[in-house]
């Protein structure tokens, strides 16, 4: 059986969640593994354990074990849901699964900015994941910054076996589907 590794890529409010938990439902044998979902949970029952200033290495231990644990220990396909910006990052986790034997599928959400400053006007998501930002304009104002420096790049056709770009809401059914009908047939 072969086994796959669906990523999503993208700045904040461009969807990410809410494919990775349609995408989950839809497919069989799938787990999502969501780093926001960590942060909440570590900042929520282990606050004293974060460190003051420089990166979240808790939650990324968190993500680690949890990512170890169901590709050693499962035989579920994977959703990795966070924004996975930084091409250095998501090469070395794409590294990881191939040599693991997973076929990979990036799904780059890459929305006009006044969608996503739409989304955050109106947002009900929890803050309580943040640790250096007050709020999700400042969240999308850093990712604006990031964008061409350094290695924060979109990613392209090479970097995974498979590349979707969604640019439009209407487009994720679509996508959805096609996904789910590649690992249905066990081939990209």
């Amino acid at each position: 059986m072969n086994r796959f590794v669906i990523m999503t890529v993208g700045k904040t409010h461009s969807g990410k969640s809410t494919f990775a938990d349609k995408l989950e439902e839809q497919m069989e044998n799938a787990v999502v593994i969501d780093q926001d979902r960590h942060a909440e949970f570590i900042k929520t029952y282990y606050r004293k354990l974060l460190a003051k200033e420089g990166p979240n290495t808790i939650k990324y231990a968190v993500s680690k074990a949890i990512v170890d644990h169901a590709v050693g220990h499962t035989d579920c396909h994977l959703i990795i849901c966070n924004s996975n910006r930084n091409k250095g990052g998501r090469e070395e986790l794409l590294d990881y699964f191939k040599s693991n034997g997973f076929k990979s599928i990036l799904v780059h959400f890459d929305l006009p900015d006044e969608i996503l400053e739409e989304r955050i006007a109106v947002s009900t998501r929890s803050k309580v994941i943040f640790r250096s930002a007050a709020t999700f304009e400042e969240v999308l104002a850093r990712q604006n910054k990031e964008t061409g420096i350094g290695k924060v790049i979109a990613p392209d056709e090479g970097e995974a076996d498979r590349l979707f770009v969604i640019r439009d809401e209407a487009e994720v059914v679509n996508v959805i589907g096609k996904i789910v009908g590649m690992v249905e047939g066990g081939a990209i």
